[in-house]
């Protein structure tokens, strides 16, 4: 086996071999879209990689465009997508943005190169044929000018063996322990699975690296909803270089099987198992704190809750500095990396959206869906300020705070918990009168008898459902969970509140 930095060449047993092939996307409307295609034997590869003969060991009578082939090593480590200039002999593949197609070329070398120095190239020399003379006006041009910088490349590698097809006889991907995805990735344990998605852990055979493979459903719009996570993911990951904004890292992506397929890193677990497992971390590091039972509760509880509630505070005012909405926080999408630091990842933005996007009416999983969003308000970015609140009163409680059920009776849990809406939010909902009468008394519609029933909210306080006499706490939850948007904190806000400037220590009981 040889060890190279490009990111498939792992040939298992030595005869299996492996095509690659690479489609360019891109959106520009009224365009075709450039799709070109490079096909390369690994094994022809690393022949020309190991005999030494062509400038200096790697070939240069291949015109490929994938980044990390044997034959270029584009890549300046293990996974794709990393690199910000990579130097190789006369090859330069530098970009800002860490993607080695993006502008790629050779200063004395045209056999191995090609140039996409303006938009013009990126989409199939569209701009360098523009009928000047007879068709576009200049006002045209103008126009297509100013959109140059509105548009983006990236790359989808299709991975099938050697003279096949690459049709599978069943539409879902068989999961089987102990098989090898891609001739690459060993599977050890299959970790869970979504609406569109199974995610295994799986062991890289050619870095050593523990990885998860998301593994997205056969469905065009599974599909394309996961090339939105990737852009975003791509986005978010290249901002943040160091890896300090508590988002999960993605590796690498590919096509393998009929099946789009997200490489990313290893968490433990996700926040579902964060009440037993913290227990007894903190149990056995202060067992000289045996005084109170409820003393050693909060200790328990809320020392470690305080670290996941600050990691994940940062990680979504992160998210929202860059224009982005997370859309779908909830306990299963913020992951433990190390429970013995409670280092945490937050996961999963396929239904993540730009704050200038046109907004879908329909966001957040049920149980963790601000108010504002089931009235069919306008919203922002406040509404990942309210699942926070959600996921912290879960972990503390160890039960949903609003469970899963009818929105009626979840706007009834509210209200009963939190105090009434405010009257001008009720006016101004498009989805008011699916819940609310007109006096603006919630009822539904019995569907057996198809009579109107009344819901009359049943009065309680977060600090009886939680159990919990932390006033600083307490105050602190009542926050993210303002009803009324406007008076709900941001992200920035909320980190700068005392609980999570205060800290727990023994003597302090």
């Amino acid at each position: 086996m040889h060890r190279r930095s490009s990111a498939y060449n792992f040939i298992p047993d030595g005869s299996t071999k492996y095509i690659e092939s690479r489609w360019d996307f891109t959106s520009r409307d009224n365009l075709k879209d450039e799709a070109y295609k490079d096909y390369y034997e690994l094994g022809e590869h690393f022949q020309l990689g190991e005999s030494g003969e062509k400038h200096g060991g790697h070939c240069t009578n291949y015109s490929c465009s994938a980044p990390h082939c044997a034959c270029c090593n584009g890549a300046g480590t293990v996974y794709a997508h990393d690199p910000k200039e990579h130097k190789l002999g006369n090859l330069k593949v530098p970009d800002e943005n860490g993607d080695p197609t993006r502008t790629r070329f050779a200063e004395n070398d045209t056999s191995f190169s090609y140039e996409r120095n303006s938009t013009y190239d990126w989409f199939g020399g569209f701009g360098n044929n523009l009928d000047v003379e007879n068709g576009a006006t200049s006002d045209e041009l103008l126009l297509y000018e100013a959109k140059e910088d509105d548009y983006e490349i990236f790359n989808l590698r299709i991975i099938h063996r050697k003279n096949r097809t690459g049709f599978e006889e069943n539409r879902d991907f068989p999961v089987v322990m102990n098989s090898i995805i891609a001739g690459r990735y060993y599977v050890t344990e299959f970790l869970g699975s979504a609406a569109f998605s199974k995610v295994v852990q799986a062991h890289d055979l050619y870095s050593g690296m523990d990885v998860c493979l998301k593994i997205i459903k056969n469905d065009k719009d599974f599909f394309d909803q996961s090339l939105d996570e990737i852009k975003l993911l791509k986005f978010v990951n290249n901002q943040d270089p160091a890896d300090e904004q508590h988002i999960l890292r993605l590796y690498d992506y590919f096509y393998y099987q009929e099946h789009l397929l997200l490489l990313l890193n290893f968490c433990e677990q996700t926040c579902m198992n964060f009440r037993n497992t913290t227990e007894n971390l903190v149990e056995s590091r202060i067992l000289q704190c045996t005084g109170c039972r409820h003393k050693l509760k909060i200790l328990r509880l809320l020392m470690p809750l305080q670290v996941i509630t600050r990691q994940c505070l940062e990680a979504v005012l992160y998210l929202h500095d860059l224009g982005i909405i997370h859309c779908d926080l909830k306990p299963e999408n913020i992951l433990i990396k190390r429970y013995r630091t409670c280092e945490i990842k937050v996961i999963d933005l396929g239904s993540s959206c730009f704050q200038n996007d046109n907004l879908s009416l329909y966001v957040q999983s049920r149980s963790y869906r601000a108010p504002e969003v089931m009235l069919g308000l306008p919203y922002d970015e406040k509404i990942d300020l309210w699942s926070v609140g959600c996921i912290l009163a879960e972990l503390c409680s160890g039960e949903v705070l609003f469970p899963n059920e009818p929105v009626v009776m979840l706007l009834a849990r509210m209200i009963g918990m939190l105090g009434p809406i405010d009257m001008n939010m009720l006016k101004k909902g498009q989805e008011t009168h699916k819940y609310f009468t007109k006096e603006y008394d919630l009822y539904y519609v019995d569907e057996d008898t198809s009579k109107i029933e009344y819901v009359v909210p049943k009065e309680t306080s977060l600090e009886h459902h939680l159990q919990i006499s932390d006033s600083c706490f307490i105050d602190f939850l009542k926050h993210l969970l303002e009803i009324n948007p406007k008076r709900r904190p941001t992200a920035r806000e909320a980190l700068q509140h005392p609980w999570l400037l205060h800290s727990y220590v023994v003597n302090s009981f």
